[in-house]
């Protein structure tokens, strides 16, 4: 199983509405950028993700699972553009801010870190474990 972090703009696509879609979940459309989309080339069924709110939160309050892997994004009249489903598996006890994982040394090489802006990103076992650990909730 690989890890992932996911970012949306709460006004967009929220934690809440990510959860309202239950079991069948949701596409993670509308990502305009090759390297996010190649992430989601790699995706598997299973793999987790975190669900981080962007723009005036940003922190990383849930953890979704990938129930669907690549397939044309739905939203897109170019078939160069492909996405996965997710489903939210459960909220973090404490959100993590990204002040915080910027503050972590041990999270210093996390790709949030250095490239915000990147909608989709991997995230290390390492990471994954210690934010989990962070967040409240069991790895």
């Amino acid at each position: 199983m690989r890890y992932w972090l996911f970012k949306s703009e709460p006004s967009t696509w929220s934690w809440d509405q990510q959860v309202a879609k239950g079991e069948i979940g949701e596409e993670w459309d509308g990502v305009r950028n090759y390297q996010a989309r190649n992430f989601m080339r790699e995706m598997k069924l299973g793999d987790r993700g975190f669900f981080y709110h962007s723009q005036k939160e940003k922190s990383v309050v849930g953890i979704v699972e990938v129930c669907a892997e690549i397939h044309p994004d739905s939203k897109a009249n170019d078939p160069r553009w492909e996405c996965v489903d997710i489903r939210a598996i459960k909220p973090l006890s404490t959100p993590i801010s990204l002040d915080q994982i910027k503050a972590d040394p041990r999270l210093e090489d996390m790709i949030l870190v250095r490239n915000s802006r990147l909608s989709v990103q991997p995230v290390s076992d390492a990471e994954w474990a210690l934010i989990c650990e962070l967040g409240g909730v069991s790895p």
